[in-house]
């Protein structure tokens, strides 16, 4: 049996990968409910929102690897999914930092980064098509564990698993926050590559 057979038998619906970024979509209003219920005291509905947080950030996982797959790339989902990607995770950064558990200068300046870097990539596209990098998805992954560590646990209750949870949880989100600082320069510094090197080509 041939690869374009096996394939055929295992073709997905055309919509399932934008379906997946509505879904993501959906869940971003689900997600800040849930934790604004009873942010400082009400540990169920914090594991709620977190546990929306975590299946709507399987759905980033699987949609495009299944569009690239199965090549169903849209243009649906060229927009659609960094939106949905920077709302869920800039939803989650504004809460913890409401809550007082995250310094508003590290939301502030991720949220500069991620949205000033999407925009950037779409003013790009004249120029180039600027593929997400190994190190920009290692800093994605590291957000998103570092969100999913931050989110159950009101950080001035004593009955968390602390001190050791929030020293890791710590760690873990200075990663993050260095790696997000580190690539929106390696994305700039590939913009204005990009840029020059397409300016010479017109000149030529």
């Amino acid at each position: 049996m041939g690869a374009d057979s096996v394939r055929s038998q295992t073709a997905i619906p055309a919509q399932l990968p934008n379906a997946l970024t509505v879904l993501r979509l959906v869940l971003v209003p689900v997600f800040v409910v849930l934790m604004l219920i009873e942010p400082s005291t009400g540990f169920g509905w914090r594991l709620a929102g977190t546990i929306t947080f975590a299946v709507a950030i399987i759905t980033d996982f699987f949609d495009g690897r299944l569009a690239r797959r199965y090549n169903l790339v849209s243009d649906f989902g060229k927009i659609w999914d960094p939106i949905a990607d920077k709302a869920l995770t800039g939803a989650a950064f504004i809460l913890l930092s409401v809550f007082g558990e995250l310094s508003w200068w590290v939301t502030i300046l991720i949220l500069l980064r991620e949205w000033g870097i999407t925009w950037m990539r779409v003013v790009m596209l004249k120029y180039a098509v600027m593929a997400a990098a190994p190190a920009g998805k290692l800093k994605t992954l590291m957000q998103s564990v570092a969100l999913l560590m931050f989110l159950p646990y009101p950080i001035d209750q004593t009955w968390v698993p602390a001190p050791v949870w929030f020293v890791i949880a710590w760690a873990v989100m200075a990663v993050a926050f260095a790696l997000t600082v580190i690539t929106g320069v390696m994305y700039v510094i590939d913009a204005l590559r990009l840029r020059k090197a397409s300016q010479q080509s017109d000149d030529a």
